[in-house]
């Protein structure tokens, strides 16, 4: 087999292994992917252009949006004439049998079924402002309800419903836009920029600092929340080399760290006596952690306290995303192989739409493989030999000497984490974090500091701190 070059790779194939391991983004359109290049570690954007043009700027709506709405129903008996809109540049809508359909341009149409707009009311008698929650049980919606009319608005679509008490539901246009199923217009997808990288990240790592994350401001804390979202790993320099600056640290992000049989928070030199590898002085290749659990831990926060008399325990750090990419492109069959047999890979949707979610790998951890067919255990085999051959490559493997003072956190699910063997006393800490404790506090933050376009329009109906359409709710 030829030796593997990832530094071509990706000169040639950028964009195209970006869309094969996200394809999510790049049906988007206004998401811009980032790829770290490994032969230089620069990041390039690559705009989706594509997509893009469908959705960017939209043309004055009036007449053009109606034939649009029209052209829908063409081969439909004759409907309720279009109802104006009361600007000539507003969408404009028609509530049919079933469906309400708006019309944003001439190529841009939707539809939403009476049931679902009904349900998805946010009035205060419908949905609580506070607690964002249902106040309408929406098994009192009639299968049959229509609405007596639907009105375009500077900001929204309003939308009249029959009742013994008239009741009358506002949907902004943003919103509408963002939830939409029938086709979906949605621009981009939340947070589904990922930066993947090789080796040469060694260069400029993802860093923030101690005195950063822990300021009051929450300002810190959300860019080292955004790198590790975007590459699955950041640094943290500056931290005193203690436990108890370092579990301060995790608990900047989750309140409540995950309890193990160490406890929350762990501590530990080399001992044999603990049962496992990881408590040892020798060499750990590239794996992930609890493996063997239904629900593996999201991130892990590392901390190197103190190393002395001797030597080693290099820290090793792969990009589980950017080898299965790589993987993808080159030999599909065997990315296959690997999101089926004992799986290493959680794909997620289709093989050649869906997208990567997830790496799980420890083949130290691996338990007896018994329940492959025969063909199928060869090619299981053959499929961990490659993707073995992909992680332990100079592209691949990043290597770092963590001293006291710099904590660095992965993201379990997506890099795979190893180190060389070492000699002497060594001192490390750390914890595990919660995946729903991270995406939880990154969401909020992300609303405060990099707000949607659904957000931004909202402002009105922000209510104890989160707006009422917002698209965590």
């Amino acid at each position: 087999m030829p030796t593997l070059s990832h530094s071509s790779l990706l000169r040639s194939h950028t964009l195209k292994v970006a869309r094969t391991s996200y394809p999510r983004l790049a049906r988007s359109g206004v998401g811009q992917l980032r790829t770290v290049k490994t032969a230089c570690c620069s990041y390039t954007k690559s705009a989706v252009s594509n997509a893009q043009r469908h959705f960017t700027t939209a043309p004055p709506l009036s007449v053009s949006a109606a034939a649009a709405v029209k052209r829908l129903h063409s081969s439909d008996p004759p409907e309720p004439p279009l109802t104006p809109a009361t600007s000539p540049d507003l969408p404009v809508s028609r509530v049919d049998d079933r469906e309400v359909v708006v019309g944003f341009d001439t190529a841009s149409w939707t539809r939403f079924h009476h049931v679902w707009l009904r349900d998805h009311c946010r009035c205060p008698e419908c949905f609580h402002p506070i607690t964002k929650q249902r106040l309408f049980s929406t098994f009192d919606i009639p299968p049959d309800l229509k609405p007596v009319r639907a009105e375009s608005k500077a900001d929204g679509l309003e939308v009249f419903w029959p009742s013994s008490v008239p009741h009358t539901s506002f949907y902004p246009w943003t919103w509408l836009r963002e939830h939409s199923y029938d086709p979906p217009l949605r621009q981009h997808e939340i947070s589904t920029e990922k930066i993947l990288w090789g080796s040469r990240i060694r260069q400029t790592p993802p860093t923030v600092s101690y005195d950063e994350v822990i300021a009051q401001d929450d300002h810190g804390l959300f860019k080292w929340l955004s790198n590790i979202d975007k590459f699955g790993l950041c640094f943290v320099s500056g931290v005193p080399p203690t436990a108890e600056a370092t579990e301060e640290l995790a608990t900047r992000i989750a309140t409540h760290l995950e309890v193990l049989k160490d406890g929350k928070f762990w501590d530990f030199t080399s001992d044999f006596a603990k049962g496992d590898t990881a408590y040892t002085t020798v060499a750990l290749g590239a794996h992930t952690d609890n493996t063997y659990f239904t629900d593996p831990c999201g991130l892990q926060l590392f901390h190197l306290l103190s190393h002395t008399e001797g030597t080693g325990g290099q820290t090793l750090l792969v990009d589980g995303f950017y080898v299965a990419s790589i993987l993808k492109e080159l030999h599909p069959e065997v990315y296959a192989t690997l999101t089926r047999a004992h799986p290493t890979l959680e794909h997620r949707g289709d093989l050649g739409t869906g997208q990567l979610v997830r790496v799980t790998w420890n083949n130290d951890d691996r338990s007896v493989m018994d329940h492959l067919s025969s063909t199928e255990m060869e090619e299981w085999y053959n499929a961990i030999r490659l993707w073995h051959k992909f992680l332990t490559s100079a592209d691949s493997e990043y290597w770092v000497q963590l001293s006291p003072g710099t904590a660095v956190v992965v993201d379990n699910h997506r890099v795979l984490h190893g180190r060389s063997a070492f000699n002497g006393k060594r001192r490390m800490c750390g914890a595990y974090i919660g995946k729903d404790e991270f995406r939880s506090k990154f969401e909020v933050l992300s609303e405060r500091f990099a707000p949607d376009a659904v957000t931004q329009a909202t402002q009105k109906d922000i209510v104890n701190g989160r707006s009422l359409w917002s698209p965590y709710v």
